[in-house]
């Protein structure tokens, strides 16, 4: 299994049995020592000068005019970890008085300058400072939502309907057969880079299957064996990435132009050359190591098979 996939391993308990006394969380919020991850238009607070570190704020941000309720994240060393969306705040930086001393940040630059378990942090505060902006009325009756259990569920004061964060299910794989392993482009990538082909996980489908229908549908290639490698987070809005290494049954490649502009197989020495120096052979580069699709490429190319 990779290790230190970006948007991945959190230091954070979330807590998940203590959220739900509404006493014990108010007491949090109250808790001069709890901290507050500020949110302005999903971009975090990052400490300039230095190394990137996320910026935690007092209780005080949560009363910025526009602020939204404060989600909680987690709890770490006995202290409370919040997030708070500030976005309607015109001028962040300054409103919150740390002008010269801290930025906002866009969470892709992050994901490669963060210390892994700040970058899971705000991955998870990301995502759900989003569902929280984008779902605030009930789905089945229409009134508006109230936030519940520290943000990790909405009920509606009408129906009861409890409404809770999604996340979409995303499989991302290689396809190998033999030596060779295939990857696709889409239009607007950068001239050369390949990647693994993706895509959502359909309603009563398993992942395997969806490896197989998706794989079919951007390349024409039919897939057999599908080995589930490792898992992502990716917080672009919401999604877990689930990565697989899958065998191809058949070699030809008819492509679908509406989902990729490329798909090519790719020799095992290509791959683990152009790993070694991108661009190096016929211009050749793979996604960087913040996505699970390097670390995918990477991982068939130095296996044994």
């Amino acid at each position: 299994m990779p290790d230190g996939l970006a948007f991945s391993g959190s230091p954070l308990d979330r807590a998940s049995q203590k959220r739900t006394n509404r006493e014990w969380v108010d007491a949090q919020l109250a808790d001069p020592q709890s901290r507050f991850l500020p949110v302005w238009k999903l971009s975090a607070l990052v400490k300039s000068g230095g190394e990137p570190s996320l910026a935690w704020a007092r209780r005080d941000v949560c009363d910025l005019e526009g602020s939204r309720p404060p989600v909680l994240l987690g709890i770490r060393d006995e202290v409370a970890h919040f997030a708070v969306d500030i976005s309607a705040t015109e001028k962040p930086e300054a409103e919150l008085g740390v002008e010269g001393a801290a930025q906002f940040s866009d969470a892709r630059a992050l994901a490669s300058q963060l210390p892994v378990g700040e970058a899971a942090i705000f991955a998870q505060a990301r995502a759900l400072v989003d569902w929280h902006a984008t779902h605030g009325f009930c789905a089945k009756c229409g009134e508006s939502t109230r936030i519940s259990q520290g943000g990790t569920v909405r009920i509606c004061p009408d129906c009861q309907t409890e409404h809770f964060p999604r996340v979409n299910p995303v499989v991302i794989m290689v396809v190998t057969r033999g030596d060779n392993c295939l990857l696709g482009r889409q239009k607007g990538w950068p001239a050369g880079m390949f990647s693994a082909l993706a895509g959502f996980v359909e309603q009563g489908e398993t992942i395997e299957e969806a490896v197989r229908r998706e794989v079919m549908e951007e390349a024409g290639v039919s897939v057999g064996n599908v080995r589930y490698h490792a898992s992502q987070p990716w917080p672009f809005p919401s999604s877990l990435m689930l990565g697989c290494i899958a065998q191809g049954v058949s070699q030809e490649i008819v492509v679908d132009f509406s989902e990729l502009e490329a798909a090519r197989w790719f020799s095992r020495q290509t791959i683990l050359e152009t790993l070694a120096e991108p661009g190096s052979v016929e211009g050749l580069f793979v996604p960087p190591p913040m996505s699970i699709a390097h670390h995918l490429v990477r991982d068939w190319a130095r296996s044994l098979g």
